[in-house]
């Protein structure tokens, strides 16, 4: 049988984390004893500002500047980058934004968790079966009443799990497969399968569809395209050490420096999951996901005049 005939691709893990470790350094990363341990105040402190002295020198400061893309008040998200979020409650409201559009959504599971989101959500919105595995489709829901067509797509590898070859594509090859058809809304987000293998690798991938991403908003210059960041996850041991947050945290950089410039929105979903009090998460919980949703029909139905 030729390589040809292969439909299937296979996963072989990675070394368990002991492994991967010196001696003594799993103890850095015990559960209820140095992880998920909260820091308790050790009492009154006071910090003392004393006045500059006369003919000091002056000290470039290396510290970077930080600026919070927004914050939760009352358990909603309020933008600080000029973006007007509006809540989109009830499916009436999110119906009327989607009405006559056609979102197409690439990437990994976290994508998957929004497509799963507006299938809840909108009681007409009827996912057509494809006989797809529900963990890397691909799915397509419609809604005929309002001509809405919501679509998902497992991004191309690497990947962490066992899938069909036959349905996995690269973003960048499906952009450039899209017409641009008016009322075309593109959601993508590829960042969690990337944090294992170097960073170079990454770059490349980004790369790859920054330029298709050039080349759909040169032909359809009216697509909106919406990109998710990468999130904090829960903190494992095996997940420290082979896939952790420090590693999502450099591609995160990466991602925001490529497609800096561009016609594009940017979902923080980042900093939308640290600043909420639930526990961080692969795929955050559903009054944070809520929140990350009114973002998306917020850059797909701005307000006018906003």
């Amino acid at each position: 049988m030729s390589c040809d005939a292969r439909i299937a691709r296979s996963s072989a893990g990675y070394k368990q984390a002991p492994a991967l470790l010196k001696a003594k350094e799993d103890k850095l990363f015990q559960g209820r004893v140095n992880l998920k341990v909260r820091i308790p105040a050790s009492g009154p402190a006071s910090v003392t500002v004393l006045p500059k002295k006369e003919g000091q020198p002056e000290v470039e400061s290396s510290i970077v500047n930080f600026q919070a893309s927004g914050y939760y008040y009352q358990g909603l998200w309020r933008a600080l980058d000029g973006t007007k979020v509006r809540q989109f409650t009830g499916a009436s409201a999110i119906t009327q934004c989607l009405k006559g559009k056609v979102v197409h959504m690439y990437g990994d599971s976290t994508i998957r968790q929004w497509f799963e989101f507006l299938n809840a959500a909108l009681p007409d919105l009827k996912e057509f079966n494809l006989g797809s595995s529900r963990k890397s489709g691909p799915f397509m829901a419609l809604d005929y009443k309002n001509t809405i067509m919501v679509t998902f797509r497992l991004h191309g590898p690497p990947l962490r799990f066992i899938g069909s070859m036959e349905e996995i594509r690269y973003i960048a090859n499906e952009l450039d497969d899209l017409i641009g058809v008016p009322n075309t809304v593109v959601v993508f987000g590829i960042w969690a399968h990337f944090g294992s293998f170097p960073i170079e690798v990454y770059i490349r991938r980004l790369q790859r569809i920054r330029s298709a991403v050039v080349r759909l908003l040169d032909r359809a210059p009216k697509t909106v395209i919406i990109i998710r960041t990468g999130n904090a996850k829960t903190v494992k041991l095996l997940t420290a050490t082979t896939n952790g947050d420090w590693f999502s945290m450099q591609n995160d950089k990466v991602l925001r420096a490529i497609f800096k410039g561009l016609n594009v929105h940017l979902i923080d979903a980042w900093e939308m999951v640290l600043a909420h009090h639930l526990p961080n998460n692969l795929h955050p919980q559903p009054p944070i996901i809520k929140n990350i949703m009114d973002v998306l029909f917020s850059y797909t139905c701005p307000q006018k005049g906003g």
